[in-house]
C-alpha cells in the first residue's frame, strides 16, 4: 500500500430512522469525505436510502427526512459495493463512532455480506467525539460545540445532514489535530508522513536570477479574520506562539 493510501481518511456520518440498531433501525443517509495529507480531497460519498420501514417522528425532527423524501432511493444491498469501496482501507474519522459503525455493520450483515460486517476489519476507526472528551474533559463535545470552540462556521447546520455533518466534522478534526500543519517548507520533492511533520529532502537552491516573489499583503477583513482564528484556537489549546508573535510585531 502507497504512502498516500495508508494516509488516506474518511471522515464519516450517518442519519437513521431513530435508534437503537436492535430495534430494527436502519440508515437513510450516510455522507463521507475524503481526507489525504491533511487536505480535503474533493472526492466525497454521499447517498440517500430506502429503510422499509418508517421513520421515527424524533428522529425527523433533528434530520429533517422524512419517508416521502426516501420514495424510490436505493436500498443498502444497492449501495453496499460502491460504499465499501470508498471506505476499504481508510481511518474513518467517526463523532461517538459506535453509533454510527453499529449502523453500518448491521446494514451489511442485513445485505447479507457477512464478510463486511465488521467494518473495524477493513478500516481504522478513529472516534472524534474520544478525542474531544480526551482533549477538553468535563466540557461539551458536541458537533456545535466544538465549532464554536475552534471557531468553526457552521451557520449552514440548521438540521443534521450525513455530507454537511461530515464536511463540518473535518474542520473540526484538523483542527483539533493542529489545524494545518503540512505547509511544504522543506522545498520540492519533500512528503508528509501523515502526521503533520515534514519529511526531510534534499536541499533545492534556487537560482539568483529567478524572478522576485511576489509578496501579497493581507487586507484588514483578512487580518480581523486572522485574530478571530487565533483566540479561538487559544480558548480551546491555552497559549498561542503565532499570537505571541503579533503581540511583539
Amino acid at each position: 500500500m502507497s504512502e498516500q493510501l495508508a494516509n488516506r481518511y474518511v471522515v464519516l456520518d450517518t442519519e437513521t430512522t431513530g435508534m437503537p440498531v436492535t430495534d430494527g433501525h436502519r440508515v437513510i443517509e450516510i455522507g463521507g469525505v475524503e481526507i489525504i495529507g491533511r487536505r480535503l480531497t474533493g472526492r466525497h460519498f454521499h447517498v440517500y436510502l430506502q429503510p422499509d420501514r418508517e421513520i421515527d417522528e424524533g428522529a425527523i425532527a433533528v434530520h429533517g427526512i422524512t419517508n416521502d423524501d426516501l420514495i424510490g432511493k436505493p436500498r443498502f444491498k444497492d449501495i453496499a459495493d460502491e460504499f465499501f469501496d470508498f471506505i476499504e482501507g481508510a481511518q474513518l474519522v467517526i463523532h461517538n463512532a459506535a453509533f454510527d459503525v453499529g449502523f453500518i455493520n448491521a446494514e451489511f450483515a442485513q445485505a447479507g455480506q457477512t464478510h463486511r460486517a465488521d467494518i473495524a476489519q477493513h478500516c481504522t476507526v478513529l472516534d472524534s467525539l474520544a478525542m474531544a472528551r480526551e482533549r477538553h474533559p468535563g466540557q461539551r463535545n458536541s458537533l456545535d460545540a466544538l465549532c464554536k470552540r475552534y471557531g468553526i462556521d457552521n451557520s449552514g447546520r440548521v438540521l443534521h445532514g450525513a455530507l454537511l455533518d461530515s464536511e463540518i466534522l473535518a474542520d473540526v478534526y484538523l483542527a483539533m489535530t493542529g489545524g494545518q500543519t503540512h505547509l511544504s517548507l522543506a522545498g520540492e520533492g519533500a512528503d508528509s508522513d501523515g502526521s503533520g511533520r515534514t519529511v526531510a529532502s534534499p536541499i533545492r537552491r534556487l537560482p539568483a536570477d529567478r524572478p522576485r516573489t511576489t509578496v501579497i499583503v493581507a487586507n484588514d477583513d483578512e487580518m480581523a479574520a486572522h485574530s478571530v482564528r487565533l483566540a479561538a484556537i487559544e480558548k480551546a489549546a491555552g497559549s498561542v506562539l503565532w499570537a505571541k508573535w503579533d503581540a511583539e510585531a
